[in-house]
């Protein structure tokens, strides 16, 4: 049986982590075997004894100090065995269950990539705080107009490759310029690449949201920097 390893960083997300990890367990996944694999990012909110707890389980690494998402996602990477590779936040902005649509594009050779794009679910429009809105709109223009692209939602977390393909790009970023640094680099490649509707419940920073608006600076940052070099 094929499959799926299950990537989630995590970092100061005591209060959510145990449900979205049973969220995890109750999806289906499109009945691949499951890998999960979470790393965290040394946080100090309570999260690394929970994780202790999870390590007879699951597979958890630390971080020694804080790093960022791009770090842990590079950490959990190198462990993954799975013929497919998902990237689960650690909050619960995201359906687990949303995975169904992804990943059977990449298990029936349809795309070799496939993003969740909240966009494309019209739902979705009264769960997004108005500025991150357009923040995210914002950034997928910038992508689609330097990499000649088509994609509705390139900030999404949600993204299923296959494991060759994320595992033969060289990632670079340490925290949420993940996101633009392996967008850039995979539509500089020849791949398929496809997009499907997922649900999105967004939340604020007063709810542990920690993504800023230097995170958007550099993300155009370094949309323009891949877009010149390797």
């Amino acid at each position: 049986m094929k499959k799926v390893s299950i990537v989630i960083p995590v970092f100061n997300e005591k209060d959510t982590l145990k449900a979205i990890i049973e969220k995890v367990e109750q999806a289906n996944f499109a009945g691949l075997e499951k890998e999960i694999i979470m790393v965290d990012d040394c946080s100090n909110d309570g999260t690394t004894e929970i994780l202790k707890e999870l390590s007879s389980k699951y597979k958890v690494l630390f971080h020694e100090k804080n790093q960022g998402k791009g770090a842990a996602i590079r950490t959990a990477i190198k462990e993954a065995k799975g013929d497919f590779i998902v990237i689960q936040d650690a909050d619960l902005e995201y359906l687990p269950s949303d995975y169904d649509k992804l990943l059977p594009l990449l298990i029936n050779d349809e795309a070799d990539v496939v993003y969740g794009s909240r966009f494309k679910n019209s739902e979705n429009s009264k769960n997004f705080i108005l500025k991150n809105k357009i923040a995210n709109k914002f950034l997928t223009l910038i992508t689609n107009l330097l990499y000649g692209a088509e994609i509705t939602d390139m900030e999404t977390c949600y993204k299923a490759f296959k494991r060759e393909v994320l595992q033969n790009i060289t990632i670079k970023a340490n925290r949420f310029d993940f996101e633009p640094e392996i967008t850039a680099k995979l539509m500089k490649k020849k791949i398929k690449f496809k997009e499907v509707p997922i649900s999105y419940f967004g939340r604020g920073h007063e709810e542990g949201k920690k993504i800023n608006w230097k995170d958007g600076i550099h993300a155009i940052v370094t949309l323009i920097k891949y877009r010149f070099i390797d």
